[in-house]
């Protein structure tokens, strides 16, 4: 759900949206727009499913996703992972959650041989059921209150348990300076970020703001951290988000980007363009910002990635899909960027990951 959310669950936003169909035989037409001057040597990695939530290993080997694909087993959101070096197309990527529950937000530890994610699998083995649709027609998603941290091997084994509170506890990333984790947490009976050590000590709650911070990601020196936050401000508005959150659900559909310091100080509001913008990850230069948006619509997508600086200035649209990009990451080495699309899915739901060499 850096989602936060899960792209099942975001799946079913686009239910009425699909890529167009392009011709047979095409290479590069199906997997890149001509005005996205920022991305060459796209490569598809997934064929089918949801696939979400890709992350690099900080030796940019490896590759580290969620998806809910049932020819590999995965009825709702599981983890995987690519080794690029040994990546076949077709053959099905290694599991390393337990396949019970759902999990969300893996995030590779820095010696590339562990990972942290959340999982529901201590409250039941089955998949938790997802939100039926609403009769009032909101669009929201889960909030799965037994949703805890781990950190595990590539092997599939439990190492650690790093959150133990009741409620919510998801949406961990990792400092690239491999010595903080960022995490949403619903401990104060709202849901706000914290950071703690990777042991899961010294935890520290960073924002305070009613409203739902989650999705993020430390700059590459760890000094400051971007988010995106749903925040109500009229009374209506707080009405209704204190509502959905007593049912365990929020709604998505309206989501500005924040910046603060590592600490939480200096906490500012970076976007204001309206509708969803969501999934941010920093430039490699620590200067810019990575995101998803469909501000431009007025019917809920397309979802397209932009660039900003961190002064709010400099917006630039980055990739020109019919129906949804999002999820963005750099490599640590800045020459690479993979995000999840609805691209070149024969005009099926698939959400899958692309690998792009990044230009400047």
């Amino acid at each position: 759900m850096h989602k936060i959310l899960t792209l099942v669950v975001l799946g079913s936003l686009f239910t009425a949206c699909k890529t167009t169909q392009l011709p047979q035989g095409s290479n590069e037409a199906p997997v890149r727009y001509p005005e996205e001057k920022h991305l060459k040597n796209i490569r598809q990695l997934t064929f089918g499913g949801d696939n979400a939530e890709a992350y690099w290993s900080f030796d940019d080997k490896k590759i580290i996703f969620q998806a809910t694909n049932t020819i590999w087993g995965a009825q709702c959101d599981q983890i995987f992972y690519f080794d690029l070096g040994k990546w076949e197309k077709g053959k099905t990527p290694p599991l390393v959650s337990t396949g019970k529950g759902r999990t969300t937000c893996s995030y590779f530890l820095p010696d590339g041989k562990s990972l942290v994610y959340a999982s529901t699998h201590e409250g039941g083995a089955s998949c938790p059921h997802s939100p039926e649709r609403r009769t009032d027609g909101k669009y929201v998603w889960p909030i799965y209150k037994d949703f805890d941290i781990y950190v595990g091997d590539l092997k599939g084994n439990i190492i650690k348990k790093l959150t133990n509170e009741p409620g919510y506890d998801a949406e961990a990333t990792v400092s690239p300076k491999g010595d903080k984790i960022v995490f949403t947490s619903m401990r104060s009976g709202d849901l706000e970020l914290y950071t703690m050590n990777l042991d899961g000590s010294q935890v520290k709650q960073i924002t305070s703001g009613l409203g739902y911070d989650g999705g993020a990601f430390f700059s590459p020196d760890g000094s400051q951290i971007i988010f995106r936050a749903s925040r109500p401000t009229s009374e209506q508005d707080v009405k209704e988000y204190k509502d959905l959150l007593a049912e365990g659900l929020v709604q998505p559909t309206r989501m500005e980007l924040h910046i603060c310091n590592a600490d939480g100080s200096n906490l500012r509001k970076l976007t204001d363009l309206g509708n969803a913008n969501w999934a941010p990850f920093f430039h490699p230069s620590g200067k810019k910002v990575i995101f998803s948006s469909n501000h431009k619509s007025k019917r809920g997508f397309p979802f397209n990635l932009y660039m900003i600086n961190l002064d709010g200035t400099g917006l630039e649209q980055i990739t020109y899909d019919t129906a949804f990009d999002s999820f963005p990451m750099f490599s640590f080495d800045g020459k690479k960027l993979i995000f999840a699309s609805n691209r070149n899915n024969n005009g099926t739901r698939d959400t899958n990951l692309f690998l792009a060499d990044w230009v400047d």
